[in-house]
Protein backbone atom coordinates (compact mmCIF):
# COMPACT_ATOMS: atom_id res chain seq x y z
CA UNK A 1 0.00 0.00 0.00
CA UNK A 2 2.81 2.67 0.54
CA UNK A 3 4.55 1.64 -2.46
CA UNK A 4 1.68 2.45 -4.23
CA UNK A 5 1.20 5.87 -2.89
CA UNK A 6 4.55 6.57 -3.09
CA UNK A 7 4.52 5.87 -6.50
CA UNK A 8 1.29 7.66 -7.46
CA UNK A 9 3.00 11.11 -5.54
CA UNK A 10 4.50 13.85 -7.96
CA UNK A 11 7.75 14.91 -8.14
CA UNK A 12 11.19 14.43 -6.75
CA UNK A 13 11.99 12.29 -3.75
CA UNK A 14 11.99 15.53 -1.45
CA UNK A 15 8.46 16.38 -2.75
CA UNK A 16 7.14 13.09 -2.04
CA UNK A 17 8.45 13.18 0.84
CA UNK A 18 6.80 16.39 1.84
CA UNK A 19 3.69 15.06 0.47
CA UNK A 20 3.59 12.10 2.54
CA UNK A 21 4.35 13.59 5.62
CA UNK A 22 1.70 15.94 5.17
CA UNK A 23 -0.78 13.23 4.57
CA UNK A 24 0.23 11.56 8.06
CA UNK A 25 -0.19 14.79 9.68
CA UNK A 26 -4.29 14.68 7.91
CA UNK A 27 -5.00 11.62 9.18
CA UNK A 28 -3.86 11.99 12.35
CA UNK A 29 -5.62 15.41 12.82
CA UNK A 30 -8.73 13.53 11.24
CA UNK A 31 -8.13 10.38 14.24
CA UNK A 32 -7.76 12.44 16.50
CA UNK A 33 -10.38 15.34 15.87
CA UNK A 34 -13.28 13.17 14.37
CA UNK A 35 -12.45 9.33 15.02
CA UNK A 36 -11.31 9.10 18.32
CA UNK A 37 -14.02 10.83 19.62
CA UNK A 38 -16.63 9.05 18.12
CA UNK A 39 -15.37 5.98 19.60
CA UNK A 40 -14.48 6.98 22.32
CA UNK A 41 -18.33 5.91 24.24
CA UNK A 42 -18.56 2.79 22.47
CA UNK A 43 -14.69 1.54 24.27
CA UNK A 44 -14.36 -0.06 27.96
CA UNK A 45 -11.41 2.04 29.36
CA UNK A 46 -13.65 3.84 31.93
CA UNK A 47 -15.08 0.51 32.77
CA UNK A 48 -13.10 0.39 36.24
CA UNK A 49 -13.57 -2.01 38.93
CA UNK A 50 -10.74 -0.43 41.83
CA UNK A 51 -12.49 0.31 44.70
CA UNK A 52 -11.74 3.82 46.82
CA UNK A 53 -9.30 1.95 48.70
CA UNK A 54 -11.18 1.65 52.14
CA UNK A 55 -11.22 -2.21 51.87
CA UNK A 56 -7.57 -2.53 51.99
CA UNK A 57 -7.02 -0.29 54.73
CA UNK A 58 -7.85 -1.83 58.51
Amino acid sequence: MYGWIWRHLPGNAWVRASLSLILVLAVVYLLFQYIFPWAEPLLPFNDVTVDNGMAAVR
